[in-house]
């Protein structure tokens, strides 16, 4: 029988029929009950043979649009030197996430989360001029972050796959080309994917560079939260700009008393006001541990990213550390700070003249207070999370929210690895100049998660076609009779034949046992072959998303696939079940 053919009977696929213990959203559930992974450890998964042909076919498609734009794979070693990383200052910085080991000689060593540093270190020596550039290299691989709570199976693991690219550029202009022809192969990456995405403004994090674009796919599983607008644009709420509009509270300065009152919220009911027209207070210090305190509007939160670049470093104090500065927690104000502190206010709150905060003493707040007369602001600058309902940036409406798993980001890094780790080549004027650099991550595991968590309902997967693990499954009613079977067989063989990827549930089950299995597992197209049908002639097919079911007369079934096959090709599309059922 043809190689694109699968039998049930033999196939090693463990299904679940009860949803597992530890597994909280949609993807984590029902890849571990259609018997496509295994948990190993912690945020480490096996990937059995029908999730692995998944895994594969996602590959796939990241490898073809990588190839369209001229990227060029390789692959580097998992095992990185920790002096790469000594060079390019990120062996402290990256935190406890980079998982270091010492070999046996007592060398330094660590798992790649990324490649940057050995990318970087390998083309420092080998592209030396202006015209061989630009160069983007690519690789699918293996990469390793010790989350310290691994959670949502495939979302947040220490070990996925993920294919990572880097370019080379001898000038800005030439890394905008390179940045915007991987964004657009990343749009169709999703698109081929059937995902529900959105190109959005991200912060580059700990990879740096300061241009950078996440692709989320829209869950309500996501871990990101975003905003958008009907104009287009789209912002991670860490990275996109804010337009707060707090409000004033307009009464004479006054110290008044808030026994027991440690939150926003019950600041703002026990003064019979609305959360807008409070302040919100947080402390911290920056890289040289000079105390910063930041202010932004009640009804919003820190963003603590944004606050780190205006002041240098933010990190939160600690209890202590505020016991020593002389700050009450859920009572920090501006009034009456200590000399040294440097206080930085959300730029929305320039506009209100008078501020109701924390009196700097435990069980009292001021109301009234006004800027230059009571406190002082040393910088403005946009510190919030931005959130919905917020102004448009670019078009002043009001945004939209929602949640979404970040199967994708590019950035550019400009010359942040090259200038650290000395890589040059020669430009046209014969000087030696920094490469130019970008880089591009697709979470391909994370991927097939966020398919899952778009594509389900409470049968089971319902896997698009471009990626499923098999596009049919033919369906015997009835296993070792004269009639049933072998015209299922037959069907099978035809079907592989016209070039589908065939499963055959030959095993010796009940007919709700294997409905129930093909549902779970989501097979895009059921055959289901029975008596009754067969004495008429007819096989019933059934469309695994939308539950439709198709009677087809057994001569026409080859034409019927072989037909909708020449239609998705006259479109130029990708054949899916909808063309069966047109």
């Amino acid at each position: 029988m043809s190689k694109n053919v699968m039998r049930m009977s033999a196939l090693y696929a463990p299904t679940l029929k009860e949803d597992p213990n530890d597994a909280d959203i949609a993807s984590h559930r029902l890849l571990l009950r259609a018997g496509m992974i295994r948990k190993s450890a912690s945020g480490v998964y096996t990937f059995l043979p029908l999730g692995q042909r998944v895994l594969a076919k996602v590959s796939s498609i990241v490898r073809e649009e990588m190839d369209a734009i001229g990227s060029q794979e390789i692959t580097m070693p998992v095992l990185q030197p920790a002096e790469l990383w000594h060079e390019s200052g990120r062996w402290d910085d990256y935190g406890p996430e980079l998982m270091r080991l010492r070999d046996r000689h007592d060398h330094e060593v660590c798992l790649g989360p990324t490649h940057e540093e050995l990318i970087t270190a390998l083309v420092r020596n080998e592209l030396r001029s202006y015209k061989q550039l630009p160069c983007t290299l690519y690789q699918i691989q293996t990469k390793f972050r010790d989350e310290i709570r691994p959670r949502f199976g495939l979302l947040r693991g220490r070990e996925f796959l993920m294919k990572d690219a880097y370019s080379f550029n001898a000038t800005q202009e030439s890394l905008q080309e390179t940045y915007d022809a991987m964004s657009e192969a990343y749009g169709r990456i999703c698109e081929r994917c059937d995902l529900d995405y959105r190109p959005v403004e991200a912060d580059p994090g700990q990879i740096g560079g300061k241009v950078t674009t996440e692709f989320m796919a829209l869950a309500d599983a996501g871990e990101a939260e975003l905003v958008h607008c009907a104009c287009g644009y789209a912002a991670n709420t860490e990275a996109g700009a804010c337009t707060a509009h707090p409000t004033l509270h307009d009464v004479a300065f006054e110290k008044v008393a808030t026994p027991g009152v440690h939150t926003i919220e019950e600041l703002a009911e026990f003064l019979g006001i609305p959360e807008s027209s409070t302040v919100k207070a947080l402390s911290g210090k920056n890289a040289e541990g000079k105390l910063v305190v930041l202010f932004v509007p009640g009804d919003h939160e820190v963003n603590e990213l944004k606050a780190a670049r205006v002041a240098g470093g933010f990190e939160l104090l600690t209890d202590d550390e505020m016991e020593s500065f002389g700050l009450h927690k859920g009572s920090m104000g501006p009034v009456g700070l200590p000399d040294s502190a440097y206080v930085i206010a959300d730029a929305s709150l320039d506009q209100v003249a008078k501020w109701v905060v924390g009196a700097n003493e435990d069980g009292y707040h001021y109301v009234g207070a006004q800027l230059g007369v009571h406190f002082k602001v040393d910088e403005w600058a946009d510190i919030c999370i931005v959130a919905p309902g917020d102004d448009c940036p670019q078009c002043g409406e009001p945004l939209g929210g929602a949640r979404g798993i970040e199967v994708s980001q590019v950035f550019q890094l400009g010359t942040k690895y090259s200038e650290t780790m000395g890589a040059t080549f020669m430009a046209e004027d014969g000087s030696e100049q920094p490469f130019i650099m970008g880089c591009y991550g697709v979470g391909v595991s994370r991927t097939m998660a966020a398919i899952v968590e778009q594509h389900n309902d409470e049968a089971g997967i319902s896997w698009p076609f471009s990626v499923a693990p098999a596009h049919v499954c033919v369906i015997p009613l009835t296993v070792g009779d004269d009639e049933v079977q072998p015209a299922a067989e037959r069907i099978t063989a035809d079907l592989a034949d016209l070039g589908f990827e065939v499963v055959i549930d030959d095993r010796k089950e009940r007919a709700g046992v294997k409905f129930a299995d093909a549902d779970l597992i989501g097979w895009p197209l059921q055959v289901v072959v029975g008596k009754r049908g067969l004495a008429d002639g007819t096989i019933e097919l059934k469309r695994r998303r939308t539950g439709e079911r198709r009677t087809v007369s057994l001569d026409l079934l080859g034409e019927v696939f072989a037909a909708a096959r020449r239609a998705a090709k006259t479109r130029g599309s990708v054949l899916s079940v909808k063309e069966l059922f047109a």
